[in-house]
C-alpha cells in the first residue's frame, strides 16, 4: 500500500480504503454479506428517493443542476441501505446538513488528490482548512450512524447492524452520483443512443412496480451504456500501487514502451485508469468516442 494510508487517513479513517492484509480481509467479509444483490432484488429501497428526485424535477421548469440533486439521490440511498433510515437531503437539505457535507467531501478530496502528486512529501499539503473539512466528514457521519443506532429496525439486518458489531469503519463515497452525472451528460449529446436506451426501457418496464434489479441486469443496453460511462468517466481516475518486494513489469520501458521495467520494493508506481480507457489499441480509433455497441 506505501504511502497510501497516511495520504487518505485524515478522510477514511481505518477501513476498507486504507487497510491491507488481514484487516482489509476482515472488512471485505463485513461487506460481502449485507450488500448481496438479493438483499435488495425488489429495489424498494430506491423508491422513497427516486420519487422523490422526480418529485423535484416536476416542479422545475427550464434548465436544473442535476449533479447537486444526483448527489442527494445517492446520498439517500446510501444511508437508507447502509443505516436503516435515509437523511431525506432530497426532501430537506439543511436538516440532512447536506450543503456543508458535499462542501467538506469535495474539500477533503481534492486535498487527498494533491496529496498523491507528492507521495514522499504528502505531509506537507495539509493545513487548518484540510483538518477542518475531514472534521465535517467525520461528524456527518457520526451524527448519521449515531442516529440510526438508536433506531433499530425491524425489517432487515443493514449493514450498520453488521459494522457497529464488530468496527468503527465510518467512510462515505460518491461514485454513484458521478456515475449517474457523466451518465447523462452523455446521453443528452448523444440522441440517438438515448432513443435506443429509451426503446429499451419501455420495451423491458412494462410494469414498473414489479421491476427487479435482474430485470435491469437483463438490459444489455442499459448495462452498455453504464460500461461505455465508466470507461470514458472511470470513478478513480488515477491510482498507484506499491510493491512489498522488488519486481520486474514485462513491458512499458525503453523507447517503444516493449521493454521491462524493475520497480524496486517500496516504490510507488502511478497509473491513469482515464488514460487506459482511453487507448486506441485497445478500444479502436474511435476511443475517445461514446459508442454503447462497442
Amino acid at each position: 500500500m506505501g504511502p497510501r494510508r497516511n495520504i487518505t487517513f485524515p478522510v477514511f479513517g481505518d477501513g476498507i480504503f486504507t487497510q491491507e492484509g488481514s484487516a482489509w480481509k476482515h472488512s471485505r467479509e463485513l461487506l460481502r454479506s449485507p450488500l448481496q444483490y438479493k438483499h435488495y432484488e425488489n429495489l424498494d429501497i430506491f423508491k422513497q428517493s427516486v420519487e422523490d428526485l422526480i418529485d423535484i424535477l416536476r416542479s422545475h421548469s427550464g434548465v436544473i443542476d442535476l449533479q447537486l440533486l444526483f448527489f442527494r439521490l445517492s446520498l439517500d440511498v446510501t444511508t437508507e441501505s447502509l443505516f436503516g433510515q435515509s437523511v431525506k437531503s432530497l426532501k430537506a437539505p439543511k436538516s440532512a446538513d447536506e450543503p456543508s457535507f458535499g462542501e467538506a467531501f469535495n474539500t477533503a478530496q481534492d486535498f487527498v488528490t494533491k496529496r498523491f502528486r507528492l507521495p514522499d512529501f504528502y505531509w506537507a499539503i495539509g493545513g487548518a482548512r484540510f483538518r477542518k473539512a475531514c472534521n465535517n466528514v467525520h461528524s456527518f457521519a457520526d451524527q448519521i450512524i449515531d442516529r440510526n443506532l438508536s433506531r433499530s429496525s425491524e425489517k432487515r439486518r443493514v449493514f450498520l447492524d453488521v459494522v457497529a458489531e464488530s468496527t468503527a469503519d465510518r467512510s462515505a463515497l460518491k461514485s454513484t452520483a458521478c456515475l449517474l452525472v457523466w451518465t447523462f451528460f452523455l446521453l443528452v449529446r448523444h440522441p440517438k443512443a438515448l432513443e435506443k436506451l429509451q426503446e429499451e426501457i419501455n420495451r423491458s418496464c412494462s410494469d414498473l412496480a414489479s421491476l427487479t434489479r435482474s430485470d435491469l441486469r437483463d438490459m444489455g443496453y442499459l448495462q452498455n451504456v453504464l460500461k461505455e460511462t465508466l470507461r470514458l468517466y472511470p470513478s478513480v481516475t488515477i491510482n498507484t500501487r506499491t510493491p512489498n518486494k522488488a519486481t520486474v513489469l514485462p513491458t512499458g520501458g525503453g523507447p517503444d514502451w516493449t521493454a521491462p521495467v524493475f520497480i524496486p520494493k517500496g516504490s510507488t508506481v502511478a497509473y491513469s485508469v482515464y488514460a487506459m480507457h482511453r487507448r486506441p489499441d485497445l478500444y479502436g480509433m474511435d476511443a475517445e468516442l461514446f459508442r454503447p455497441e462497442r
